[in-house]
């Protein structure tokens, strides 16, 4: 077990704020955020992008059987929703292990 880290003095909430530790959680929040708003971004309009200009290779059959109706757009579609799951997984999980400990922390350290 780890031991816990030492306990500074309590702080107003105008002092956490303006403390080298809140801007630095507030700092790497806004980079994990726009970093993943970034990728979603790039996976949900360059799904729409291709739609747009190369029609003819998102209808493209997977199969060659005459009834197949399953053709590349369908998975790319699926494949760009399962995306923006992964990345809110990606999300949630950083937030659960690193931020969320890390806003407590800072929370204790207010004045009661």
């Amino acid at each position: 077990m780890s031991a816990a880290p030492p306990v500074e003095a309590s702080k107003t909430a105008t002092e956490l704020i303006e403390s080298p530790d809140f801007r630095a959680l507030v700092r790497t929040r806004w980079t994990v955020s726009f970093t993943l708003l970034g990728l979603l971004f790039v996976g949900y309009y360059g799904y729409i992008l291709l739609v747009a200009t190369a029609p003819g290779v998102v209808a493209r059959r997977l199969s060659e059987a005459p009834d197949a109706i399953t053709n590349v757009g369908l998975v790319l579609g699926i494949a760009t929703l399962v995306f923006a799951w992964i990345l809110t997984a990606v999300y949630v999980v950083w937030a659960n292990r690193s931020y969320d400990p890390e806003v407590e922390r800072l929370k204790s350290q207010l004045r009661r």
